[in-house]
């Protein structure tokens, strides 16, 4: 039986048998893992809550036949309990693990880059010390750059040539100057790509004194631009724009369509 040891972050959790549960780990120095945390869905289990969502934990765990074994957890920061209460934060962290999951592909290749800045993110967030919006926005232009996907802001993303540029495309990498622009470009608002410069070098001096319709634009960019090169949508970042209300107001509506539809039979 080999036995080794890491620092991670829960990223997702799923059932296994009757009280097992199959846990999704982004560790320090051996990436992405899939390991059994066995019993821990019974009451009497002595890790179950420091193995969901959220939890950076210190493991220990062995090598196993197809999946490996974890036989010790020790939380070192435990990120939920100052997350899970509050809906926007909620939504923002899911959304960072969500992404996290699918930039770190392949089992057991190191991701430090990625790791730190998924802790970094968890980190700002249970803090409540920075906007959740702008905590997820940071995260996502630089999980790009680890990925090797940042959009050009600075510069053209087809020739080079020095910004600021007025258009910006999303298929064509970025910020692109009059003489590359391709159709389809849009034009943002003149404050929207320093303040996505600024989110992606660490500015928050800058990143805060953004208007709200200037944050939710380069929120919809940043959006736009890591789900077209990760070729797939995030389940987790429509819901982070909604608001309680407003997912209360959907709720009544629908329940007010059906309501309609059963009277008219």
């Amino acid at each position: 039986m080999s036995l080794y040891r890491d620092t991670a972050v829960v990223l997702r959790v799923q059932k296994l048998g009757e009280a097992d549960r199959i846990i999704t780990l982004l560790s320090r120095r051996y990436g992405k893992l899939r390991a059994v945390a066995k019993g821990v869905r019974r009451t009497t289990s002595r890790f179950g809550a420091r193995v969901e969502p959220f939890c950076h934990v210190d493991v220990q765990l062995y090598t196993g036949r197809t999946l490996d074994v974890i036989t010790q957890v020790q939380t070192i920061d435990a990120f939920g309990v100052h997350i899970v209460d509050d809906y926007q934060r909620y939504t923002a962290a899911c959304a960072v693990l969500e992404t996290v999951d699918r930039l770190a592909a392949e089992e057991g290749e190191p991701v430090l880059r990625l790791y730190l800045l998924a802790v970094g993110a968890l980190r700002a967030l249970a803090g409540r010390e920075r906007d959740a919006s702008q905590v997820l926005d940071a995260f996502l232009l630089r999980a790009m750059a680890f990925a090797g996907w940042a959009p050009a802001l600075t510069e053209c993303a087809r020739c080079g040539a020095s910004g600021p540029h007025a258009t910006f495309n999303v298929q064509g990498g970025g910020a692109v100057c009059p003489e590359c622009r391709p159709a389809g470009s849009v034009r943002p608002s003149q404050h929207t790509l320093p303040l996505m410069e600024a989110l992606l070098h660490g500015d928050w001096d800058a990143a805060e004194e953004a208007a709200g319709p200037v944050r939710r634009e380069a929120s919809g960019l940043i959006a736009a631009h890591l789900q077209w090169y990760m070729e797939r949508q995030l389940r987790s970042l429509p819901l982070v724009e909604r608001t309680v209300p407003e997912l209360i107001r959907e709720r009544a509506a629908d329940a007010e369509l059906v309501e309609a539809a059963t009277d008219g039979r």
